[in-house]
């Protein structure tokens, strides 16, 4: 499996089953909801549960974007620390946001169980590693403000991270008690199955190619046909392309990719026996987890550059766990993937009413398992009449980041050059 022809390991060993149906109109319905991922399927599931008529347009498969190549990592609320958030937001949004996020996976987690999703869940945190003592010092400052509002975020030693990780390289970290993991791919595919059992519907392979307005109705026309609604949802995020002119021009893109062993045996049991997944503070992040079935994931920002048997990615990940688990030898690689993040300029998300009764969220910044499944919720709050002075943030109008093309090529610049110096 390579990084360019395939969506993911997930694909491969979720267990949930894949979902596939052409499109079928029926009259008018209330909302439309484009993309099949975290956004589009949390926000039919919750649409559907509040009574409302929702289909879900899919054009390529469920989890074919962001959804079904993300890491796995159900993290609370965003990168930035919670103080940062607090001052970019105010004291009136800043603190009812960070409630939201900071409940995020335990609400996912929640979903999962209400519907028995089969995702490998774990329940036992994550772990942010300070990749240098400038990022302990960091986690440090973060650490004090998360006890300061009363989270379950413990401060780690050097010799703690080191245990629980099974590597030395690290100069400390927060373990993150509300955080966990999970397969995405099953996550996002027992979504479909749970809104498909609320009423919503599902349609894949098909290519919403534009939109127009027929009095108080929208219409989504596509490569099968069209499609009437009341409202409509753009749940595309990274994948966003010009079915809205303009959206995807509102964030800077940036490429992750993953690459995966094959399963390791015992010889893998001191990698973090505890299934935590982590991630660090390098400028460059990188992230780490061991998966239900002893895989070791390892990944950072930037393209697969090459496959699993050649070129500087394999290169860069066999030194990377070389570095990190010198005794473990030798490991063969299962599967390579990349998947896109959108970053907005100041990493808070974004949520935008792009015209009456057209709303879209963009800009997950890497936190797309719980934004998404939040955001999803939102949606249908609006769509019932939610009062929009109780968003989690503003809604805010478009605001197109004319540096992101020149900036989103720098970046993949550093991080191809990042590459080729860790693969040496």
């Amino acid at each position: 499996m390579s990084g360019q022809d395939a969506i993911s390991l997930w694909n491969a060993s979720a267990v949930e089953d894949d979902f596939h149906a052409p499109l079928d109109v029926q009259g008018v319905l209330d909302v439309v909801i484009i993309g099949g991922g975290f956004t589009g399927l949390s926000s039919a599931l919750h649409c559907a549960n509040e009574g409302l008529s929702a289909h879900v347009l899919e054009a390529e498969q469920i989890g074919y974007g962001g959804s079904g190549r993300n890491c796995g990592l159900v993290n609370a609320a965003l990168w930035l620390p919670p103080q940062k958030v607090r001052e970019k937001l105010g004291e009136s949004c800043g603190p009812r946001f960070l409630e939201m996020f900071c409940r995020g996976p335990e609400y996912v987690f929640s979903l999962i169980e209400k519907h028995q999703i089969r995702c490998e869940v774990t329940r036992t945190g994550t772990i942010h590693g300070a990749h240098a003592p400038s990022g302990f010092r960091d986690l440090q400052d973060r650490h004090k403000e998360w006890q300061r509002l009363g989270e379950p975020v413990d401060l780690l030693s050097r010799e703690q991270v080191s245990e629980m990780v099974g590597t030395t390289v690290f100069h400390g970290g927060l373990l993150d008690h509300r955080a966990g993991t999970i397969n995405p791919m099953g996550y996002v595919r027992g979504l479909a199955r749970a809104t498909l059992s609320a009423g919503a519907r599902i349609s894949t392979k098909v290519r919403a190619t534009k939109l127009s307005k027929d009095g108080d109705l929208w219409i989504v026309e596509t490569d099968k046909g069209a499609v009437k609604a009341k409202a409509v949802v753009l749940g595309t995020n990274a994948y966003t392309d010009d079915l809205w002119p303009g959206l995807k021009k509102n964030f800077t893109l940036i490429n992750y990719f993953q690459f995966a062993t094959k399963p390791l045996g015992p010889e893998a049991a001191h990698i973090m026996p505890g299934k935590q997944g982590l991630w660090d503070t390098g400028q460059i992040m990188f992230n780490l987890r061991r998966d239900a079935y002893d895989r070791l994931l390892i990944g950072s920002m930037g393209k697969v550059l090459g496959d699993i048997n050649q070129g500087i990615s394999q290169r860069w990940a066999r030194k990377q766990i070389a570095r990190l688990f010198p005794t473990l030898g030798y490991v063969e690689f299962e599967a390579a993937w990349t998947g896109r993040i959108a970053m907005t300029p100041d990493h808070l998300p974004r949520i935008h009413e792009l015209e009456k009764n057209l709303f879209t969220t963009i800009g997950y910044n890497g936190r797309g398992i719980t934004t998404g499944t939040l955001f999803g919720r939102t949606m249908s709050q609006l769509l019932t009449g939610m009062d929009r002075a109780d968003l989690p943030l503003p809604m805010t109008e478009t605001s197109t980041v004319k540096s992101a093309p020149i900036v989103s090529r720098l970046y993949q610049t550093a991080f191809t050059a990042k590459q080729i110096l860790k693969a040496i």
